[in-house]
């Protein structure tokens, strides 16, 4: 029997998800991040192989994946992402058990910051589930200005990801990041109290 506690992160891409994950770690949590594992895997060649035969071989420069490319590809509609999570999350889950193995050694407290979090199903492993969401209007805003990428591109990513009601039924807790750091940290430790 495992003696820590395992908060799965998740949400609405621009919603706030890294200062949430953040104010957990300030509170002695120690974070695993499915972003930095999906970089990691993407040095797997296994997987750009199969990127490469859904995606194009032109999102491979010299060996280099252009994260740029693949993505526009991979979020221009629900279908293509839903490819691109078939593709990684298997390996992403793999990657995702080895660091909980090491950090639960040492830790009983533990938060994954997982956008994919329900799609990779890795929801099931959690003791609870944290979803962090957003107006959309303030996500767009959001997502501009930490990606530098247009409004419609931005779109595409939202429209691609479950909606603030899926969250809303499927977790245990939300978070609305509508103002400001304050509030979010207020919010969030409320939540934590009741953990």
């Amino acid at each position: 029997m495992r003696k820590y506690k395992l908060i799965g992160l998740t949400g609405t891409t621009g919603a706030g998800k890294g200062q949430v994950r953040r104010i957990f770690e300030s509170q002695g949590y120690v974070s695993v991040d499915a972003d930095f594992l999906a970089r990691k895997i993407m040095e797997n060649p296994i997987v750009l192989k199969s990127l490469c035969c859904y995606f194009g071989d032109d999102i491979l420069e010299n060996n280099v994946l252009n994260r740029s490319l693949l993505a526009s590809r991979a979020f221009k509609s629900t279908e293509s992402t839903q490819l691109l999570n078939s593709i990684t999350h298997p390996f992403i889950s793999a990657l995702f058990i080895e660091e909980l193995e090491k950090i639960g050694r040492n830790s009983d407290k533990i938060i994954f910051d997982a956008p994919q979090l329900f799609e990779s199903h890795l929801n099931a492993v959690c003791d609870v589930t944290v979803a962090v969401t957003a107006h959309r209007d303030i996500r767009i805003k959001r997502i501009i200005n930490r990606d530098n990428i247009s409004k419609e591109t931005a779109e595409k990513r939202i429209n691609c990801q479950y909606s603030d009601s899926f969250f809303a039924e499927n977790c245990d807790y939300i978070i609305e990041n509508n103002t400001d750091l304050q509030a979010l940290e207020e919010a969030t430790l409320k939540i934590l109290s009741q953990i």
